[in-house]
């Protein structure tokens, strides 16, 4: 059975609460990359808006409060997993250094 809400289908659980609950997640956990003026900025923004769910929808405001208290959501920047060192066996024990893309 597909979820759909509002006519539109959610990819990740993130998507799925976005439209379920009609918030926008990243004004009120923000971003590993905002800077300090940008992260005042949303702050500003995130409160008015807890400020108008606390009157509309006070399950959603409590919600929308907790993710104010959580870290900052992480992105990644190049969309590339990290290289690892690993060690090949080879004949006379392991070589050492050996990169292996992940």
């Amino acid at each position: 059975m597909k979820n759909i809400v509002a006519g539109r289908e959610p990819v990740t659980a993130t998507e799925f609460i976005e439209l379920a609950l009609g918030i926008d997640l990243e004004l009120f956990t923000g971003s590993a990359t905002e800077s300090p003026l940008e992260r005042a900025a949303r702050l500003d923004v995130a409160h008015e808006v807890l400020a108008d769910l606390r009157e509309s929808d006070p399950e959603t405001a409590a919600y929308a409060a907790s993710l104010l208290r959580t870290l900052p959501l992480t992105t990644q920047t190049n969309g590339r997993r990290p290289r690892r060192t690993v060690r090949r066996q080879t004949a006379g024990g392991f070589a050492a250094g050996s990169a292996v893309a992940a």
